[in-house]
């Protein structure tokens, strides 16, 4: 088995933004569905998993780039894991146009969650066996971001359309609330260079989200969401960083 998948995207208008720009969720979306891919091809797949009460879950992302690519490009997402740590199985992504320069990198640190407690499983308790390359260049994988209050507040409900076959609210929706923030002039004058995005718990249908968030010299956009505890309490959902 090749230990790099690729996969090869022509944009069209389901890619793109307002401007023909490749969205950050989409580019997040990409990343995924080779993830997924090669999965099939490592015999770790949604289904295999399903079939051992497991599933795939991302805690992190964190994503540089170098250009972003327009509505018509044809890119080639190359995607492949590198050694699994003691608690997840971090995988690194980079994108090429047609002159094979590179427009985007990424590495996301994945994990195995049980499909009925809905916890964590250590890689050395799961029984899965991904086998680990280092091609040199990947990301470091990004710590956790710090709590960050913001002047911004907004808020908003998980709907259908944020949910995934793990009925969870889906990695790539995330960035979609988190650009919503952000008005399109702004987007239209600073294009993304690179973005930060920590999943710390599920997002179900049904919830409200508190989502606070301040934009800084940089300029640096920073936000946090909350949810409400049954005992009153707050509960962090995610946070992002992103820069332009």
């Amino acid at each position: 088995m090749e230990a790099v998948f690729r996969q090869t995207h022509t944009l069209s208008d389901i890619h793109v933004d307002c401007f023909g720009r490749l969205k950050a969720s989409v580019l997040l979306y990409l990343a995924q569905e080779a993830a997924g891919g090669h999965c099939i091809a490592l015999h770790t797949d949604w289904q295999t998993l399903k079939e051992q009460n497991m599933f795939w879950a991302i805690i992190r992302h964190r994503v540089q780039i170098t250009r972003i690519p327009m509505k018509g490009e044809t890119i080639t997402v190359e995607t492949w894991p590198l050694p699994t740590t003691r608690s997840a199985f971090p995988r690194s992504t980079v994108a090429y146009d047609e002159k094979g320069q590179e427009v985007f990198r990424t590495i996301g640190l994945w994990v195995l969650m049980d499909t009925r407690s809905r916890k964590m499983i250590l890689p050395a308790k799961s029984g899965i066996l991904v086998p680990g390359t280092l091609r040199g260049g990947e990301l470091a994988v990004p710590g956790s971001l710090v709590p960050h209050g913001g002047e911004g507040r907004a808020e908003r409900t998980v709907g259908y359309t944020d949910l995934d076959i793990n009925g969870h609210m889906n990695n790539t929706r995330y960035m979609d609330w988190v650009d919503d923030l952000i008005p399109s002039a702004f987007h239209r004058d600073h294009p993304l260079k690179e973005f930060t995005v920590c999943y710390l718990n599920e997002a179900k249908e049904g919830q409200k989200l508190t989502l606070n968030w301040n934009l800084g010299e940089g300029p640096v956009f920073q936000m946090d969401a909350h949810r409400n505890n049954p005992d009153g309490g707050q509960e962090r959902v995610f946070s992002a960083q992103l820069i332009f």
